[in-house]
């Protein structure tokens, strides 16, 4: 029946493109837009069509930006001297969340992993070398994530950073292995933060 309603079918084949809904979820949110008053359903659309329109990456860390440079990196009172690598950009938000790191990022945009094909040209890996070539780091914190590609990423920047003289440090276990930054409470990224170990 819902197949005969192609501008239905059409709002729940471009929900179901986001990550994480599959066809139930897609439905219900499309049943859900439905009974929405139309003025709201208009601002949830000029948000998307702003969003993507002003919003881009950083150009020196590759977090989220609507300038030219982040917010963090345009900050001067930042400590220029250590540089937190996260794989995107939620994890950068995660740790900025747990206030306990007052220092500069670089988003990778991903981890290695060859057997889909992702190599260190794949992500901001080449912007992270020229970096450390133009910028006064004396420490790396590695904060990818604790699966096999986000370890696997950590010892591969670890290797690169030394050849570099660069202290290299680690965040600290106490985050769960195998889970993801984004989805770990504050407190819990705030002490694996202070907790991090030379790696």
């Amino acid at each position: 029946m819902l197949g005969s309603l192609p501008s239905f079918a059409r709002l729940e084949a471009e929900l179901g493109k986001l990550p994480g809904i599959g066809r139930k979820t897609a439905a219900r949110l499309a049943f859900h837009l439905l009974r929405t008053s139309e003025h709201d359903v208009e601002a949830l659309a000029a948000a998307l069509l702003e969003m993507r329109r002003k919003v881009g990456f950083c150009r020196r860390c590759f977090h989220i930006a609507e300038a030219e440079l982040c917010q963090i990196c345009s900050n001067s009172v930042r400590d220029n001297q250590r540089l937190c690598i996260v794989q995107e950009p939620q994890d950068l938000l995660a740790i900025e969340r747990s206030h306990s790191y007052a220092g500069l990022y670089h988003v990778l945009h991903g981890a290695l992993s060859p057997l889909d094909g992702i190599g260190p040209d794949d992500l901001k890996i080449p912007q992270l070398l020229q970096r450390l070539e133009q910028e006064p780091i004396e420490e790396i914190i590695l904060a990818t994530n604790f699966t096999v590609e986000g370890e696997a990423t950590a010892l591969y920047l670890a290797r690169l950073c030394r050849e570099k003289n660069i202290k290299v440090t680690r965040l600290a276990h106490g985050i769960p292995s195998g889970s993801d930054l984004e989805y770990i409470d504050s407190g819990t990224v705030q002490h694996a933060v202070t907790g991090r170990r030379e790696f």
